[in-house]
Parts: structure tokens; sequence; C-alpha cells
């Protein structure tokens, strides 16, 4: 026995001259080790392979809707410009002013504006005994049923929360019988803006987002 021999071992274990036994670890634990990873990376990759899947045919799908979605709100959130009105120059309408209330003078300040705006005036003073102190708006503009409406709502730009009404004149002139809760007259900017809005109408969106 060489002294190179562990104790105890001997026969096909003995180490004689340069030769020495090879000690091998059993492989049955090393495999099974190793197919346990490839299992757990295989199932990561086929998880993986599956969220892509569905972001692929989900995913895109509700962006691509969502975009279409916000493409038509803005499309129809843009209102369009309807043809313009022909809406008579404020020289063609007669205007008659009426004080129905209480504080003297007020018609014919009103008229006096009315008259820079171009407007034709035609009779001013007290409201008649039917509307005295019983107009409690800013103002009722009365005329004609034949009146054309157009009359009625450009004189209205004038007035902000005038009301209308008709009787039986046979003339095309308005009466503006000015009422309890008028103070005066919209300023020049906001009634040219109402007149302007007036005669170029923006049609609402058919759709809403």
């Amino acid at each position: 026995m060489s002294m190179l021999t562990p104790p105890g071992m001997g026969g096909k274990y003995r180490i004689t001259g340069d030769k020495y036994p090879r000690m091998h670890r059993p492989r049955r634990r090393g495999r099974l080790v190793f197919g346990i990873v490839a299992a757990v990376v295989a199932l990561g990759l086929v998880g993986w392979g599956s969220l892509q899947l569905i972001h692929l045919f989900t995913g895109d799908s509700h962006k691509v809707s969502a975009a279409g979605q916000q493409h038509d709100c803005k499309a129809g959130a843009s209102p369009s410009t309807a043809p313009a009105k022909a809406l008579p120059a404020p020289a063609k309408i007669k205007v008659n002013v009426y004080n129905a209330t209480p504080r003297g003078g007020l018609a014919k300040s009103t008229a006096d504006e009315l008259k820079k705006r171009g407007f034709t005036i035609g009779k001013v003073g007290n409201a008649p005994a039917a509307f005295d102190k019983k107009i409690p708006g800013t103002a009722l503009l009365l005329g004609s049923a034949r009146t054309p409406g157009t009359s009625f709502s450009v004189l209205g730009t004038q007035v902000k929360g005038a009301t209308q009404k008709t009787d039986t004149r046979k003339t095309g002139d308005v009466d503006l019988i000015i009422g309890t809760g008028f103070k005066a007259l919209d300023t020049k900017q906001d009634a040219a803006k109402a007149l302007a809005t007036l005669a170029h109408p923006q049609q609402t969106p058919a759709g809403k987002c």
C-alpha cells in the first residue's frame, strides 16, 4: 500500500505510482437543478410573451380608439359658421322710446343715444297707461306682428334682457318701452359684438365629448 493511499481504502482505490482515484459527485442532483431552472425560465418567457400579445391586441387598440375619439371630439367641438343673416341697418328701424319708470328724462336720453348709434327715432315720451310702471324688466320691445323679427333682434342688441311682444298696429315701427330694471343701454362695444354674433351665428356642434 502506498503512503498516499487513504486509510481503509484498498483494492481498486489503492494509489500506486502516479495514479489517483477520481471522486465524482452524483450527477442526478445536478440534472434536477438544471431542469428546475430551465422550467422557470421557460415559464417566464411564456408569461412575457402572453403579456406582449395581450398588449398588442388590446392596448394598442385602446390607444387607437382613444386617439380616434379625441380626434372626433376636436372635430365636433369646432363650431361651424352658419350663413350670414341679412339684417336691416339701424337707420331702417324706426324706434319710439317710452319711459315706463318714475325716473324723469330717461326716454329722451335713451332716444338720443340710439340716434347716435344710427337708429331712426320716432315718438319720445312717457309710456301709455297700459304699460306705465308695469314693465319689471329692462325693457319691452313692442311692434306689429308684420314687423320683421330681424328688426326686433337688431334693436334688442342695444338692451340686454329686453322682451318682445306684438300688437295690432299696421306700421313697421318698434316701441322701446323702458322698464324699472333698466339702467342704461349696453355699451357700444357690447352692442357691436352682439350684432356681429347675430349676423354671423355659430352652429352648435352635433356631438359632445
